[in-house]
């Protein structure tokens, strides 16, 4: 009889926690999303890897590439802390560029993709298929600056876009080595058995592009390439005041396309996996998505070219005033008018009268 009302004791209990369990999956009911409301994607992070793997003055134009879809995916709200950008060469401090501090992707100069604030993480010798691979699978040297890692997760979408002289099966690092496209799929492969992404978008212009991403056997991969096994990629025009070609004919169209790309926009994958037809690039563009589980035309394009804002919703009012600071704080100084001897015009034409 004893161990009878020690059972049933242990079956109240269990009931009890279930009771709780149940109401309060009720309580998350009520405060979840409307049911007309579908999340986009189930990512959670966005991250860049944007590499150039040439040097040399006669190669501006890949560094021209990669900039390029630098500035793109910043503007689009990805934060340089989450863009790993690796230059193989110093096109800006160049001394034969005419125009020193700038990297122009357009004869017409309308658009300085090198800009005011870029953030180069690998740059000239440290731009090496040792470093790509150990930033793809996190396996960094001791001492490697946080700034200098990829530290993406299981939600991570990643964009990872590769630019610079390629062949049938290998991409070229600086003249000097080259990765295989057995090796950049294994690397790739780590990166999904460690869960250092969500979903992975894979981009390179380079001759024989598609080449580098025939290997590639993980899961959640949509990638495009510049031109087929067989072909050159082309570039798009000559800037006669430099003396060399400034942009490659795919990334040229494709930054033609993201210009128009806003945070809000409704743009897709699909959309932008044409961009480029054999009409204007001359090369075909090569795409492969038996990897990718989703209709590319269903994906915005900000999925992996933009950054998700994370929001947290809240069932209860948020108080946000400061009544514990005294009120005499948040009373405005007096604005003094500035002292005119201390402002002059930018161009004081009349001291020259």
């Amino acid at each position: 009889m004893h161990e009878f009302y020690k059972l049933f004791a242990k079956i109240g209990v269990y009931l009890t926690v279930l009771v709780c369990l149940v109401s309060r999956t009720s309580l998350a009911n009520e405060i979840e999303l409307p049911k007309n409301f579908v999340a986009s994607s189930s990512h959670t992070n966005n991250w860049a890897v944007l590499v150039d793997t040439s040097r040399f003055w006669f190669n501006y134009r890949h560094i021209a590439n990669v900039l390029s879809v630098y500035r793109s995916v910043k503007r689009l709200g990805i934060p340089d802390s989450q863009i790993l950008l690796m230059v193989a060469d110093d096109m800006a401090c160049n001394p034969r560029n005419p125009r020193p501090a700038t990297v122009f992707n357009n004869a017409n100069q309308h658009i300085n993709v090198y800009g005011a604030d870029v953030e180069v993480d690998y740059r000239g010798y440290e731009v090496t298929v040792e470093n790509f691979v150990r930033l793809l699978t996190g396996r960094n040297e001791n001492g490697t600056a946080r700034s200098k890692r990829l530290l993406s997760d299981a939600g991570s979408n990643v964009l990872i876009y590769l630019t610079g002289h390629g062949g049938d099966g290998f991409l070229k690092f600086q003249d000097s080595e080259e990765i295989t496209n057995q090796e950049l799929a294994d690397a790739i492969e780590q990166m999904w058995q460690k869960q250092r992404y969500n979903e992975l978008f894979f981009m390179i212009d380079t001759c024989q592009a598609a080449s580098m991403y025939e290997k590639f056997y993980s899961p959640n991969i949509l990638a495009v390439a510049s031109s087929l096994v067989g072909e050159d990629s082309l570039s798009h025009h000559v800037d006669p005041a430099i003396g060399v070609y400034i942009i490659d004919r795919y990334t040229y169209y494709a930054l033609e396309f993201l210009e128009k790309v806003e945070v809000n926009s409704k743009k897709t994958m699909g959309e932008f996996l044409s961009v480029c037809p054999k009409r204007v690039c001359i090369s075909t563009v090569g795409v492969r998505k038996d990897l990718y589980p989703k209709d590319p035309h269903k994906v915005p394009i900000t999925d992996f070219f933009g950054s998700i804002r994370p929001t947290e919703i809240s069932s209860s009012v948020v108080n946000v005033t400061l009544s514990s600071i005294p009120e005499e704080h948040f009373t405005p100084e007096p604005i003094s008018k500035p002292n005119p001897a201390l402002f002059y015009e930018q161009f004081p034409s009349k001291l020259f009268d």
